[in-house]
């Protein structure tokens, strides 16, 4: 299955220990039924981190990704409730990206997902784009157990808008400039894709890319636009 839509957020972040009971209350009850409202939001999902990496990551995908730097948006993020500012101020290694998808493809959503993350030179941008959409990463989808991949550039001047919310963590956030994502019903059939995407990528030509920084999630929660419903 596809990503539903074409604009992405993608929130990679540790949590204060002592924050985490209050962090999935106001998770579960306020901040994803928030974001699920927002006009052109679609869907939310949490997940949590079985390797070593940011101990959550969570997904919204949106209808574009001019719908994430519009007033909807940004009023929610310049008006953070006093519960979201509490909860806020205890996230740590804080890493946040809005994102055009440029690749989606697959059968469903899966219960464990991997991130990848990675840089590549503005000069190689076009040739990775390419090579990825039309060889590595079409190759992952009819992989055993793997039900999507999909590829996601962060769009630079959204993601470092500074917002009210942005300005209530204690830290800085990092944007992650290429992301894939590939999801799967196992955790050993998303790490060997994620070893075939690796290798691929190796083989593209990006002088100066970075080496992919990945870790493996599995999903906690998912939010949709129906408001009595989790999903």
């Amino acid at each position: 299955m596809s990503l539903a839509g074409t604009g992405v957020v993608a929130i990679w972040h540790d949590l204060l220990p002592e924050a985490k009971d209050e962090f999935y209350e106001w998770h579960n009850r306020e901040h994803m039924p928030e974001r699920a409202g927002i006009p052109g939001f679609r869907r939310g999902r949490r997940f949590i981190a079985l390797d070593a990496g940011p101990e959550y990551f969570n997904l919204y995908e949106a209808d574009t990704v001019e719908v994430l730097g519009a007033q909807d948006y940004l009023s929610r993020l310049n008006t953070p409730t006093p519960w979201t500012r509490q909860v806020v101020a205890s996230f740590r290694s804080v890493a946040r990206s809005i994102c055009h998808v440029a690749y989606s493809d697959g059968v469903g959503q899966g219960s464990y997902l991997m991130t990848v993350r990675f840089d590549v030179p503005s000069d190689a941008r076009a040739d990775v784009v390419k090579g990825l959409r039309q060889g590595v990463l079409p190759s992952l989808v009819d992989l055993r157990g793997i039900t999507g991949v999909h590829l996601c550039l962060a769009d630079e001047a959204i993601s470092k808008v500074e917002t009210a919310e942005k300005k209530a963590r204690s830290e800085g956030t990092q944007v992650p400039t290429w992301i894939v994502l590939v999801e799967g019903c196992r955790a050993d059939y998303v790490r060997s894709a994620v070893d075939r995407l690796v290798s691929g990528l190796a083989s593209l030509p990006q002088p100066g890319a970075t080496t992919p920084d990945t870790t493996l999630y599995q999903l906690e929660y998912t939010r949709c636009k129906t408001p009595w419903s989790a999903g």
